[in-house]
């Protein structure tokens, strides 16, 4: 008997994962790698959203949960992945500016929104009217935590790699069975796979399509992200990650032409320097229509789980979801109204 089979090894599986090793909770992870949207992610953490100047939703708990989390996990691994890094948003005009004055006046802004202006210059980009600062800001390398993060699942015997069959389920009173496992609970966070799911895919999972640049830019000098319309970030060596681009139409992960042409002009917009494109990443993020994550408990089968809709904000999210429905199945601590799955089911009786 094992306490929770968790299918699904990207942010949202591993979160949980983690969560419930820490409570001495016996897991088993069964993921078949189809998921790409965790390991291509930007992997930015950021308590605003620049294109509205508003405060992302509880950001200040969730951000002292992602410092937790990913310390204990850097220790536990003996890896990096957690980088504090601030971003700065590039102004295009003098109204620009006045926008984050005001915003920064905001109370739920003003510990996020600095009111120094950068003046500093960054060869390879012009800024004529500066920069504003986010502050506690930074990314996860999200490709290197989950690697590690699998490897140490794999040497525990942890992780089994394959397609998980949604057909060997055999519902018994006080547990599940699946194949030769016997567990108390399931969680299913698939991303974007969600739709395969016979027993979530009812619920209003959209996937919004992103697509991503590693360049090459040997004049551009950055030690910081920047943020405008696209995000530009720091690898080392001359090398940046380029993101993203927000397509509700196309669900593959195969990388476009007309995502390239988009993420191409928008860097053009911010550099002045010259780039070439190393490489051309695409996912699909796991987004919900409110713009909330779907968490919660099926409506039926009382022992199977969704921990799901991270949408773009899974590095934030991820953690801080996992804890809540730990702390939901384990305590009967109960869920967020605006996250709980019950809103969809309560609409559908």
């Amino acid at each position: 008997m094992i306490d929770y089979l968790i299918i699904g090894s990207g942010l949202a599986g591993i979160s949980f994962a983690e969560i419930a090793l820490e409570n001495k909770k016996r897991i088993v992870v069964i993921d078949d790698k189809s998921q790409k949207s965790s390991r291509i992610a930007g992997g930015l953490y950021n308590p605003v959203i620049l294109k509205r100047f508003s405060e992302v939703w509880k950001a200040e708990e969730q951000l002292v949960i992602l410092d937790y989390f990913y310390n204990q996990i850097e220790t536990k691994l003996q890896t990096k992945f957690n980088f504090k890094l601030p971003i700065l948003r590039k102004f295009f005009s003098i109204e620009e500016q006045n926008n984050w004055f005001s915003a920064s006046d905001k109370p739920l802004l003003t510990p996020f929104l600095s009111t120094k202006l950068i003046h500093k210059k960054y060869n390879g980009i012009e800024s004529p009217y500066d920069f504003g600062e986010v502050l506690h800001t930074g990314y996860v390398d999200t490709a290197l935590l989950l690697d590690k993060y699998q490897e140490y699942l794999m040497m525990n015997n942890l992780l089994i790699e394959e397609t998980f069959d949604y057909h060997k389920l055999i519902f018994n009173e006080d547990f599940v069975q699946y194949k030769n496992f016997q567990a108390r609970n399931i969680i299913f966070a698939e991303g974007y796979g969600m739709l395969t799911n016979p027993f979530f895919n009812d619920l209003p999972l959209d996937g919004t399509k992103g697509e991503l640049f590693i360049i090459k830019a040997p004049e551009l000098d950055l030690d910081i992200i920047v943020n405008t319309s696209v995000f530009i970030l720091p690898l080392g060596n001359g090398f940046f990650k380029v993101g993203a681009t927000y397509n509700w139409k196309d669900k593959t992960d195969i990388p476009t032409d007309e995502g390239k042409t988009e993420l191409l002009e928008r860097i053009q917009e911010i550099l002045n320097c010259d780039f070439e494109i190393f490489s051309h990443f695409a996912g699909v993020r796991p987004t919900v229509r409110d713009r909330r994550p779907l968490i919660g408990t099926h409506y039926e089968h009382k022992r199977l789980h969704l921990l799901n809709g991270l949408g773009t904000r899974g590095v934030m999210l991820g953690p801080a979801m996992a804890k809540d429905l730990f702390d939901y199945i384990e305590n009967q601590k109960p869920l967020d109204p605006t996250i709980d799955i019950y809103r969809f089911y309560k609409k559908r009786k």
